[in-house]
Order: C-alpha cells, then sequence, then structure tokens
C-alpha cells in the first residue's frame, strides 16, 4: 500500500497541543482499570501492549533513519525532539537515550537521601565539556571537614557509575550553609563513613584534643593531624597539599594552620586551603563514639 504526501493530514494550528502530563494521565486511569483483572487477562494485555510497541518502535526507527538521510530534515528533526511528547514517546522505546545531564541528575538523586539525612544537599551547576561535571555541596556538606570525601566515596563514584564518559568531577563554591546540627553520641564527618564499616582504629580521648589546635596521632604507619571544635572533630593527612611536607610544626592562630615550609594557610575546620582556593588537605573519615575518637584511612 503506498500512501501519497496529499494523505497526511493537516492539523489546525488553532488547536492547542496536548500536554505531555495530560496523555499520561489518561494512560495511568486506563491503566488502573485493570488492577483487578486476572492473570491471563494481565497476560494478554502486556502481549497487546508489547506488539503495538514492537510497531510503534520500528516505525520510528525507519521514520528517523530516513529523515537522517535528508541533510535538509536534520534541522527539522532536531526541532521536533525538542518537543516533550516527541520526546518522551522516543525515549520510552530507547530510540533517544538518556542525555549526560538527565544521567548525572540520575546518579545524584541515588546519594541524595545520604546527604539529606546529614541535613546536606548536591546540585549539578554545569556540564562544560562531555568528561566534565562541575557540582555543589549544599547545607551542612557546604564546607564540612569531609566534603572531600563525600566528594569522592560518594558523589564520584555514583557519576561516574552511571556516566562513564565522566572524567573529571569539580566542586564549585558556594552554597548555602545550613545550620550545624550537634554530635553527641557519634559523629560521622560524612555520610559515606558507616559505622558497619571495617577499618576504623581508636586513636585517642575527645578531651585530649586541644580545641582549635592540632594533635599528631599516627594510625597505621600514617601520620594524621586531630583538631576539634566544640563536638565536631576533623582529621587531616599530616602533609601540606602544596609541596606534601610535614604541618605538624606549622603555627595555628584562630582555627588556621599555616604551613611552616612555604607559608601556605588552611582551615582547620574544613581543610580548605586560603592561600590557594579549591586545593584542600587530604582529608581521613573520623567518628566519635562516647569519649572515643576513631579514624579510617582514606
Amino acid at each position: 500500500m503506498s500512501v501519497g504526501a496529499e494523505t497526511i493530514p493537516q492539523s489546525s494550528s488553532n488547536e492547542p497541543p496536548v500536554e505531555l502530563n495530560r496523555l499520561l494521565k489518561d494512560i495511568q486511569s486506563l491503566e488502573a482499570l485493570t488492577i483487578d483483572w486476572d492473570e491471563s487477562q494481565h497476560n494478554t494485555l502486556h502481549a497487546l501492549k508489547q506488539a503495538h510497541d514492537d510497531l510503534n518502535k520500528e516505525a520510528f526507527t525507519r521514520l528517523i533513519r530516513a529523515l537522517k538521510a535528508e541533510p535538509t530534515a536534520l534541522k527539522a528533526l532536531k526541532e521536533a525532539v525538542a518537543d516533550e511528547v516527541v520526546y518522551a514517546v522516543l525515549r520510552y522505546h530507547g530510540i533517544l537515550k538518556a542525555t549526560l545531564n538527565e544521567r548525572v541528575e540520575a546518579a545524584l538523586e541515588t546519594v541524595r537521601p545520604f546527604l539529606e539525612s546529614h541535613g546536606g544537599n548536591v546540585e549539578l551547576m554545569e556540564i562544560p565539556s562531555p568528561d566534565t561535571v562541575i557540582i555543589r555541596l549544599l547545607g551542612a556538606c557546604d564546607g564540612c571537614p569531609a566534603s572531600a570525601l563525600t566528594l569522592s566515596e560518594g558523589i564520584e563514584k555514583a557519576i561516574k557509575e552511571h556516566c562513564p564518559e565522566v572524567t573529571t568531577i569539580k566542586k564549585a563554591k558556594g552554597g548555602v550553609t545550613a545550620t550545624p546540627v550537634d554530635v553527641i553520641n557519634v559523629g560521622f564527618v560524612s555520610p559515606f563513613a558507616r559505622s558497619e564499616d571495617t577499618g576504623w582504629v581508636f586513636v585517642c580521648n575527645l578531651d585530649t584534643i586541644p580545641e582549635g589546635q592540632i594533635k599528631v596521632a599516627n594510625v597505621s604507619n600514617n601520620e594524621v593531624l586531630l583538631s576539634r571544635f566544640d563536638h565536631q572533630v576533623t582529621c587531616y593527612e599530616n602533609a601540606c597539599s602544596h609541596m606534601g611536607m610535614p604541618l605538624d610544626m606549622g603555627e595555628v592562630n584562630q582555627g588556621i594552620l599555616i604551613c611552616p615550609h612555604h607559608g601556605f594557610k588552611y582551615s582547620l575546620q574544613t581543610g580548605e586551603c586560603l592561600t590557594a582556593p579549591e586545593v584542600q588537605l587530604h582529608t581521613h573519615a573520623v567518628r566519635v563514639i562516647d569519649n572515643r575518637v576513631e579514624v579510617k584511612l582514606t
């Protein structure tokens, strides 16, 4: 059977477009009518639906293949795909793949429950290139001493699992900081430092760590620096991010540690380098259980 161009229906410009949500609600209403059907009826309905899906997918695939072969039609095809209904149907049939932006957002959704449980969140800021993503930590995660741990152990792993082409994940500054929650019995510097994990090492008692100063400790032959700000304890590798020189002989002034070798300044509360923005001390996971301070090397 041949179809002439004159048989293609022309839509009226006066007819308002039907919104995607309305179409989806109509489908959901019809599906609700089948809830009480028996297994045989459901199997028949599923087979019929699958047959329709297969037919539509094959038709759309052939149509798009033909349009792609015509350079003059390619622009119109891209404009059509921008329509939410067209896009949703082609995505449903697997003809269009999820965009990088959508896949990154899906990855962030998997870690948000962990971040929100600690008063934080994360948002996608920018995708400057196909292999680079810029995110921003929000709430309690912004400025947290374990932001590097949260980024590497949680967010980076999730993004790279959903988007293997992404090789660089950067953290933007300037999130909205939430009011910190007091830690009384158990405190984790990162929501990804789980209590059931192995590898935690007892280091010292909480009251032996000087307020706003540093305490040097040895954890599995690694020298670390501990500091305390009320109930919050931070733990960093005893190495300057500039050239890796030890920091334990540096001067501490109002929670700021100054490298004794080249004068680089670091915030002991966040690990951020105040001399070279975007550089941070290597953070280790730390938790406080009653008066016991335990560290897990990361």
